[in-house]
């Protein structure tokens, strides 16, 4: 397909959580054009190794590559914390992951040092976020819990009530037992549970959305970049690999809105 006259703003990740990030920059920048790619066929990434990772990011730029994009921006926590270096070596356009934004964010924020960091068990794993941390502040100390549960229980629509707050209570109760005062939501699907999360953690713990994050360095980017777009958006693109009608009907919750139309690709 050739690409349109207005270079966009592409954005994969391997399902619907990265359309929280969509929603932010949207906000943030309304006349910015979006092509958003959801990898529906290969979800979940987080369960996958390094390489397997590594080789997924590289198809899914090079969808976004072929919709004439100016950017790209890595929304998937997992693909971020394996793929962002590899991808950045190889694309001549800026790569932006969601981690170093988030774990930017948290240094800002935290007043006592002790951050938390929840996300999936290949995020988590990784190291990605607790080594971003200390490159910012060595003097950081990091608690870290996968939330596993987390994902499908957004996806199925359970995103207040007790069982939720359950599942969250399980999983914070370690890290509260740190005395952390900031808690990174280390994965796209986590801000839709951020009243039950802050219903857990309590007052005292500030939450991170990475999304809003990345949202102002997407922002600062195209700046420095002069490539900023004025006027009116021409519209948004979403494509995915795999049931375009699961994506239609689950993604307006994470959108915010309802979804016009859904592209299936194949590659």
């Amino acid at each position: 397909m050739a690409a349109p006259d207005r270079p966009a703003i592409g954005i994969f990740d391997s399902g619907v959580g990265g359309l929280t990030v969509v929603r932010q920059i949207a906000e943030r920048l309304p006349a910015e054009r979006i092509v958003y790619l959801g990898d529906t066929a290969r979800v979940p990434y987080g369960t996958k190794s390094a390489e397997t990772v590594i080789r997924y990011a590289r198809a899914c730029a090079s969808v976004l590559l072929k919709r004439g994009i100016k950017m790209l921006v890595v929304a998937c926590n997992t693909a971020s914390a394996h793929a962002l270096a590899a991808l950045r070596d190889e694309l001549a356009i800026p790569v932006l992951g969601v981690i170093e934004p988030g774990a930017h964010q948290a240094v800002q924020t935290t007043k006592s040092g002790r951050i938390g960091v929840i996300g999936t068990s290949g995020t988590i794993s990784s190291g990605a976020y607790q080594n971003a941390i200390h490159a910012l502040n060595s003097a950081a100390q990091v608690f870290v819990q996968p939330c596993p549960l987390f994902v499908p229980l957004v996806e199925e629509g359970w995103t207040e009530g007790p069982i939720p707050k359950q599942i969250a209570s399980a999983y914070l109760a370690g890290l509260l037992e740190h005395n952390i005062d900031t808690l990174v939501l280390g994965c796209t699907h986590y801000p839709l549970l951020k009243n039950v999360i802050g219903e857990v953690a309590g007052p005292r713990v500030t939450l991170v959305d990475s999304a809003e994050s990345v949202a102002d360095v997407v922002a600062e980017t195209l700046q420095c970049m002069g490539a900023t777009a004025e006027g009116l958006s021409s519209g948004n693109t979403f494509l995915v690999s795999d049931a375009p009608e699961s994506f239609d009907r689950v993604g307006g919750r994470f959108l915010g809105r309802g979804i016009d139309k859904v592209e299936w690709v194949d590659f």
